[in-house]
């Protein structure tokens, strides 16, 4: 009996053992098929998650952030104990103690499922296995990626330290709200940074893992405040809070940026605009998208935020001014169903999905509003961000008397007498206060909408290139199209001056004689005959009237004289185009390009003649805080020199690649000047001397205006999106040369300006500019004009070029000069002929002014 016992009892045994040398072998073979082919862990100790990429201005203020994953990396170290304990507690409370995994979770989590019959499945990762799904493995809940997270689990924590394993899993893991990591989660939920985070703050981003798409403060406030308070439970357990701390903190309440509790962190950042967004087109064209979304880039842009300000203000009055005195309104073609409207928390609602523009500030920050109803002549209207009064808020009958409705078929209808003549019950609006201008007390609420016209401002610094405002269009809300960048136009006479630096450069000067007469070319397009915005003639002209008084036939002429192909090249060589057209109407500004290249290019008539490229960014450093890019190339002599004598200024070397003679650029400086003297911009009067030109394209399409003083130069063009007349009065210097006035009077303010710089190398002579003759020292009056020379060069005076096109037999306003080739000198040393000798090609059809 006893033997058949040890007999039984020694069966059982073996196989007890059996079974558990077959299950060791079963699970040991499980691990090595599983754990063959598995990513390497190692990676992960050089691991970068990818972060944001900030903006600041030179002040270093953050004006803008672009990321896809919200995240802001931190440090081990540099993560509050307090934040850690939270979520250590709240995910895997044997953290610090475990290999990688948890098996007494593990098994609880299995007996769980099979209790409930796979109906409740709850997880039993460590805060190492999560790690692993979320950079090595994936999400999908099957058995095979728990098992390899275990297996990486254990290889990893034999290769990085708890700290470093917890420093991946607390930047990496995603809170909701797009935000990914905790310093991120601060700012979304509380706008803090972690060290300001209190026990219960700290408590409710830890409880977002469980649920961060469905954890949402507000909507699921109760599930989130029962799940922070068990996370506070946890710490008190765990020994990481006091109990009495535990007791206060769970008695607080839930607050949050998404309550209203706290300001958001956007509310510090300025509305997104244009500038901002063209450094992010430029630089994900530069390192790619992924690299600019994803790198933790810190950019140091080129805005001075006052003068952006500024330059949208002026844009956007111009465009409204326009836009106001043609009478025709538009509205916003947004509607709200009146079922909507019959409460105020349901029209607010409403309102806030509305897609219309609210980051515009003319004259007052304009708001979204709907039509609540109508009175007899007046509308009631609901503001956005506004409380309702008593009263209500009105738009009142002699608001909109300088609007007619535009109508289905086009036209435009009467100028209404009432508001119910423009608005109807629903209509989405945009409004702003009108305020006295004695003491900004308010008057009334008027209507606003953003113009159909559009266009685009840019200013930069002429030494450095350095941007320091860019505007667009009227609202960035409205169309993110940037039009100073993005916006092939056609110049227009804005061109003209490429075509007058070709020619001085050639031994022209700006005394040279230039016949202003018809002008017939055939075309493969039909008969050329381009004309003066005047319509008339005016005969034998100097150069610098020429460009002074904007005279199209003159510059055609003079760019025949000179060559087209010598005109495409100074085009080119200044960026204005890539590869220009060498047709003649192409001297007018008929072919297209954008107002950034302009405005570049005007910038190096201002400075001397020097190349200077536009940047909007001075600095890029990476996520370490090493340089990746310095626009400014330039040498700064003795800046490190600690013993400088007192007085002496450290020199900066400018190797810069000169582009145009020095006495061409002050020569044409001088003629851009008379522009604005008394030319085509005689509006223009900011304090300092300003040189420019207007530009205006056939049927008044687009218009500008680009200037310059001794240190800003800035352009501006308006017109529609869908090239159409602008109609009658429309004209770069009555356009553009009031936004230009505006920015520019601030610009002197701040950065001054004076006389421009005179070369060296020359002497004025005294010529009347009607004429052309030379005078006299002491000659004096309107006619007269000192005109600038080199050294060495004798000036021709009376000699007079036509391009070679027959000259209109009704002018006798001058002696037909038989043309012979003359030699002269360029600015570069080298001899040509100045004359008639010069071809062209095909020309095309147009001719602006």
């Amino acid at each position: 009996m006893l033997r058949f016992i040890f007999s039984f009892f020694g069966g059982i045994f073996s196989l007890i053992t059996l079974g558990i040398a077959v299950a060791a072998l079963s699970i040991g073979s499980i691990f090595y098929i599983y754990g063959r082919d598995l990513p390497s862990h190692e990676a992960l100790a050089q691991y970068t998650p990818p972060t944001i990429s900030r903006i600041y201005s030179g002040e270093g203020r953050l004006i803008d952030e672009f990321a896809k994953e919200r995240r802001l990396f931190t440090p081990a170290e540099e993560i509050p104990d307090l934040v850690k304990y939270a979520f250590i507690s709240a995910e895997d409370k044997n953290f610090y103690t475990h290999q990688g995994y948890d098996a007494r979770g593990i098994v609880a989590a299995m007996v769980e499922a099979a209790r409930s019959r796979g109906q409740s499945v709850r997880g039993a990762s460590t805060i190492t296995q999560q790690v692993m799904k979320n950079f090595l493995l994936g999400g999908e809940r099957k058995i095979e990626r728990k098992i390899k997270e275990i297996i990486l689990a254990t290889r990893v924590e034999d290769t990085l330290d708890k700290d470093k394993i917890l420093e991946l899993y607390l930047n990496e893991i995603f809170l909701g709200q797009n935000s990914y990591g905790v310093t991120a989660a601060a700012q979304t939920y509380f706008n803090k940074t972690l060290g300001e985070l209190a026990p219960h703050e700290a408590a409710t981003l830890a409880s977002m893992p469980k649920a961060p798409g469905k954890f949402h403060p507000v909507r699921n406030k109760d599930r989130v405040l029962a799940r922070r308070n068990f996370v506070l439970k946890e710490m008190a357990e765990n020994g990481y809070i006091t109990q009495a701390a535990y007791e206060a903190e769970r008695e607080l309440p839930l607050r949050s940026v998404q309550n209203g509790d706290f300001d958001s962190f956007k509310s510090a950042l300025p509305p997104r605009d244009y500038f901002t967004d063209e450094i992010r087109r430029q630089l994900s064209s530069d390192f790619g998208e992924e690299q600019f979304f994803s790198g933790g880039m810190t950019v140091r842009a080129t805005v001075e935020p006052e003068m952006q300000v500024i330059a949208a203000e002026a844009l956007r009055r111009g465009l409204e001014d326009y836009d106001r005195g043609r009478g025709v309104w538009r509205g916003t073609g947004v509607t709200i169903p009146e079922d909507q409207l019959a409460d105020e928390d349901s029209w607010r609602a409403a309102l806030a999905k509305a897609a219309v523009p609210r980051d515009i500030t003319l004259n007052g920050k304009w708001h979204p509003a709907v039509v609540l109803a109508a009175g007899k002549n007046d509308m009631r209207i609901g503001i956005e961000g506004v409380d309702e009064d008593a009263d209500g808020h009105w738009i009142v009958a002699k608001d909109v008397t300088w609007a007619g409705p535009l109508l289905e078929n086009g036209k435009v209808g009467r100028k209404a007498k009432k508001a119910g003549d423009l608005l109807s019950v629903g209509d989405v609006v945009l409004v702003r206060a009108m305020t006295k201008d004695a003491d900004g007390s308010f008057v009334r609420w008027t209507l606003r909408q953003v113009p159909e016209i559009q266009g685009g401002f840019m200013a930069m610094d002429v030494n450095t290139g350095r941007v320091i405002a860019m505007q667009g269009g009227f609202s960035y809300q409205h169309s993110v199209f940037n039009r100073a960048t993005q916006a092939r136009r056609q110049p227009g006479s804005s061109f003209k001056p490429f075509v007058y630096a070709a020619a001085l450069d050639s031994g022209y000067s700006p005394a040279t004689i230039v016949i202003d007469a018809p002008i017939e070319v055939n075309t493969p397009q039909g008969l050329w005959r381009p004309k003066n915005s005047s319509n008339k003639f005016y005969g034998p002209t100097p150069l610098r009237t020429g460009i002074e008084q904007s005279r199209n036939l003159m510059t055609i002429r003079l760019a025949q004289e000179v060559g087209m192909d010598v005109v495409a090249d100074y085009a080119e060589r200044f960026g204005v185009y890539d590869n220009m057209g060498q047709f003649l109407a192409n001297s007018l500004g008929a072919d297209e390009t954008t107002l950034f290249k302009i405005v570049a290019a005007y910038a190096m008539f201002a400075n001397g003649g020097e190349r200077v490229e536009p940047t909007l960014v001075d600095r890029i450093q990476d996520r370490y805080g090493r340089t990746i890019y310095r626009h400014d190339q330039r040498d700064c002599v003795n800046c490190a020199d600690a013993n400088l004598p007192a007085g002496q200024a450290p020199r900066i070397f400018s190797n810069r690649e000169r582009v145009m003679d020095q006495t061409t650029a002050y020569q044409l400086t001088s003629m851009m000047k008379g522009v604005v003297d008394r030319g085509t911009a005689t509006n223009i009067r900011v304090g300092v001397p300003i040189a420019g030109k207007t530009g205006t394209t056939n049927d008044s399409r687009d218009v500008w205006f680009v200037g310059f003083s001794s240190n800003i130069v800035a352009g501006c063009y308006m017109g529609h999106d869908n090239p159409r007349p602008l109609g009658r009065g429309a004209y770069g210097g009555t356009m553009c040369g009031p936004v230009f006035n505006e920015f520019m009077k601030e610009a002197v303010k701040k950065y001054g300006g004076g006389a421009f710089k005179v070369p060296e190398d020359g002497r004025f002579i005294k010529i009347d500019r009607f004429t052309g003759e030379r005078l006299a020292d002491d000659a004096s009056g309107e006619h007269v004009v000192a005109e600038f020379f080199r050294d060495g060069e004798e000036p021709l005076f009376g000699l007079t070029f036509d391009g070679g096109f027959a000259m209109g037999s009704n002018l006798p306003l001058f002696n037909e000069i038989e043309e012979q080739g003359q030699e002269v000198t360029t600015s570069t040393g080298r001899t040509t002929v100045v004359g008639p000798k010069a071809s062209f090609g095909a020309v095309s059809s147009g001719g602006l002014y």
